[in-house]
Parts: C-alpha cells; structure tokens; sequence
C-alpha cells in the first residue's frame, strides 16, 4: 500500500462500516470503529512510522501518532497537528461498498440508482466540479467523505512525509477519534498523549474552505405536566399537557427556526415532542454564533415557559438548559490568528482559493480550542454529508493532501 494515492486510500475506508449509535452508551459506540482504527494502526507502521511514536487507546478507540521532526530543525519549530473522526453518521447505512465514479463531469444530471437523482438544480455546488471526476454513492448508503476523506488526507500527508525525507518539517502530531457524529469525539480526548500546540480538523466541506466560528450551542428538555382526567369527566378538571407544549412552541418565532436562518442566524429547534395527557416532553437545540444573542435566547426560553404557565393555571413547566459547547472564534481571534494565516498561506501556494465559513454546528476543534489546544477545521473536500446524496471531487483531495503538507512544511 505504500505510495497509494488518496482516492486508493478513502475508498478501502469508506468500505468499512464504522457509523457511531447514540444509544449503545458505550464508548466507543460501535465496534466498527475499531476495524477502521486497527487498519490505520497497520498502515501507520508499513509506511515507517516506529512503534513506539503510536499510541492506540484500546478503552475507547482513539490514535495519537507522532511523526518526529525533520533532523536538525530549530526545536522552537510550531507542532502542528492533523485531527479526523472514524465514525460515520447514523443517518444513513454507513458502509459504501458500491461507490460511482462520474468521470468528466458534464455538469448534468447524475442518476445514482435506487430513486435518487444528483441534480444542479436541487445542488448547485456540482458546477464547480465540471470537467472533474466525482465520487458519488449508489443511492443506498451515504458516501463517508465525512471524515473518511480527512482521514485518507491525513494518511497520505504522512505517507509523503516519511517517504521524503528531504521536506523539511517540525513534529507533526495526528489523531483519529470515534464518535464525532454523536458528539463525542471529544469525550476521551487525552491532551497530555497529543503534543501539538495547535491543530487543524480535516472535516470541512467545500475546498478552500476554513472554519474558526461555530454556535454557541445549548440543549432544553421542557418538562410539561398537566393532568390526566376522563375525557367524559374533564370538565373544568383536566390540562391536557400536549396542547400547552404547543403553546409553547407557538411563541418561537418561524424566523427563528432552522428552516428560516442561515449564515450568522441563530435559531431555536423543536427535535423531539412525545407524552400523553398527563405529560409532554420537549427536546429544543439552541443556537447562536454571538454570546448575548445565545444567551438572551436561552432567557427567552425560559421566559416563554414561565408566561405559558403563569397563563394556565394548574400546569408545572420545567426548563432544563444546559450548554453544549461555545463559539471558537474567541480562543483563535485574535491571539491565534497566525493558524489561521498559516493554512491560507499553504492554501495560496498549493492553487486553492480560501474563504472563511461560519459552521452552522459544531466542531470538535471548538471543545479541544476551550481545552487548550488551538484548533479551528478545514476542508476535506465533500459535499452532501450525511446521507445518499453526497459526493466528493477526487482532485479535490489531491489537493487538500498537498495543502496539508504545505501547512506542515518549515516556513
């Protein structure tokens, strides 16, 4: 497998089935993840790397690899890391087995099998692939370019670098964790085994793009008890707990839902509802990129409940809000701007036009940024995540493999 190309590389990952599943409560959540980690682990040795500079965490599925500096570089030279998840989404059959290869895309229509059709016009972003070759999926399966893409990436920026020793570079350090997609790619994270100073997550979309923004985040679980009677026998008795927790969603602006925001818009999302009479359960996500703004809607959050009770007599509403994770940017801005200068620089040398994007979710790199270590994410290349239709351009990740090296180099 050594000098493999990356599109070797992603497709031989994307064939193991490694989505992550919230209810196991183990960690990590699939056993899958530990096929995917113990085929890294070999082909981390076969192409050099001794022994002893990989650490795998067998409790929990998580690899720390160092790649020692170049001989004779300055020991004041930045450690950089390189962070991927394993695991895939839940949303979707993880295992793709039967991608497509689309060949100089024409920038039509692409049928891919079982129903789905890949169109412009519902995905505009496949004109920018035209004359490229596409990877899709069969309609069946999601593709796994999120992260299995960042994965090969990184695993081929490593290759080159033990394979060419001439290119000069400080310690490189990478990580492989489970459980990005259920939130818990962080859980057992263990700084004092990785030793960069900063890091980069490979697990971006389009390319060119850097991310060092995301939401602040908090979850609400809204507790409505109300109180059961006979319907024959209600009157004047019951409190029916359904229709007050709709009355509490009804006070949610529609222009502060997911459906209606984008770009810095923050939002309040309804994901779960179940209960009968007697009881109702609400599940909200709550989202914004600006501090006040977060936590006024959290307020507000609490605000609407109290006025839903305080306007039906007899109920009980309990809010319960907790944070998530924050918005990175206030551990990167402005502090930390020269990571952020540094991959646009590499991006610049290597033909790829950078922009900067606000995530509309988290990022690992967001908690590893509050723990320490400077992380903002970067492009692996797909599109699409989390289902049938996503695709990803092969010279894409040709070419974020040579950004990744770009970064790593001694400037």
């Amino acid at each position: 497998m050594l000098n493999e190309d990356v599109t070797c590389k992603f497709l031989r990952y994307i064939a193991v089935d490694t989505a992550s599943d919230e209810t196991t409560g183990t960690s990590p959540s699939t056993a899958g993840q530990f096929d995917l980690a113990k085929l890294l682990i070999s082909e981390l040795k076969e192409i050099g790397i001794p022994e002893e500079d990989i650490f795998f965490d067998s409790d929990h599925c998580y690899i720390y690899c160092r790649i020692k500096a170049s001989s004779g570089i300055d020991v004041n030279t930045p450690k950089i890391g390189f962070i991927a998840h394993m695991d895939t989404s839940p949303e979707a059959p993880g295992k793709c087995t039967s991608p497509r290869f689309i060949e100089n895309y024409d920038g039509k229509d692409i049928s891919l099998g079982n129903g789905k059709l890949l169109s412009p016009e519902n995905f505009p972003d496949l004109l920018l692939y035209k004359g490229q070759t596409l990877i899709t999926t069969d309609g069946s399966t999601l593709l796994g370019a999120d992260d299995k893409a960042g994965v090969a990436e990184i695993m081929c920026m490593a290759e080159h670098f033990m394979t060419h020793p001439e290119d000069l570079h400080g310690e490189i350090w990478l990580a492989f964790t489970p459980d990005e997609e259920i939130g818990e790619g962080t859980k057992h994270f263990d700084l004092t085994r990785f030793g960069a100073d900063f890091a980069y997550t490979i697990d971006g979309g389009r390319i060119g793009e850097i991310s060092y923004e995301n939401f602040n985040a908090a979850s609400a679980v809204i507790t409505v008890t109300g109180r059961g009677v006979h319907p024959g026998d209600a009157y004047g008795k019951m409190i029916n707990s359904i229709r007050i927790a709709g009355k509490i969603d009804s006070l949610i602006p529609d222009s502060e839902r997911p459906e209606t925001t984008r770009d810095h818009e923050g939002f309040f999302h309804l994901t779960d509802i179940s209960g009968a009479t007697e009881k109702t359960v609400m599940k909200y996500i709550i989202r914004d990129h600006d501090i006040d703004k977060f936590n006024e809607k959290k307020s507000r959050m609490k605000s609407i409940c109290e006025k839903v009770m305080s306007d039906n007599p007899g109920v009980i509403i309990d809010a319960d809000i907790s944070d998530t994770y924050y918005n990175m940017i206030e551990k990167i801005i402005p502090d930390n701007t020269a990571i952020i200068d540094r991959c646009t620089g590499a991006m610049e040398k290597v033909g790829i036009t950078p922009f900067t994007e606000p995530i509309r979710g988290g990022t690992d790199g967001a908690t590893l940024s509050f723990m320490g270590l400077p992380c903002p994410n970067i492009c692996s290349g797909g599109h699409n995540y989390h289902g049938a239709y996503e695709f990803i351009c092969k010279e894409s990740m040709e070419k974020i493999t040579g950004l990744l090296i770009a970064i790593a180099l001694c400037q």
